[in-house]
């Protein structure tokens, strides 16, 4: 039974910074890509941030040089830095795992909404992030 659990949301005023963390349980790949989507109101849900075991990482440009994500593969926790935070980062932030990672075509697409997201291996529930 594969359990993904997210913590670290919260709210925060603009310019802030948060950090999220998610822990994959009873996942049985030792090689596999970890990431983070968020999902606003009326949205559909996006990628923020992939990483895999092998330490390459993937951001949407919405976020790029302001978040940063990380990996404890002995843990399978990935973390999610978040500086300089806007409003328009107000969302629920979930946490993925997937044994391949997403296709070619979202990861130098720069993760936007797609068919692919749905397609991932496993989900949490979800931490709501607020930025006013």
């Amino acid at each position: 039974h594969v359990q993904l659990v997210e913590s670290g949301g919260g709210s925060v005023q603009a310019g802030g910074s948060l950090t999220l963390s998610c822990v994959a349980s009873g996942f049985a790949y030792d090689s596999y890509a970890m990431g983070w989507f968020r999902q606003a109101p009326g949205k559909e849900r996006e990628g923020v941030a992939i990483i895999y075991t092998s330490g390459s990482t993937y951001y949407s440009d919405s976020v790029k040089g302001r978040f940063a994500i990380s990996l404890d593969n002995a843990k399978k926790t990935v973390t999610l830095q978040m500086h300089s935070l806007k409003p328009e980062d107000t969302a629920m932030y979930y946490c993925a795992v997937d044994h391949e990672g997403p296709p070619i075509a979202a990861l130098i697409g720069g993760l936007g909404p797609g068919p692919w997201i749905s397609h991932l291996d496993y989900w949490g529930q979800g931490t709501q992030v607020t930025v006013s």
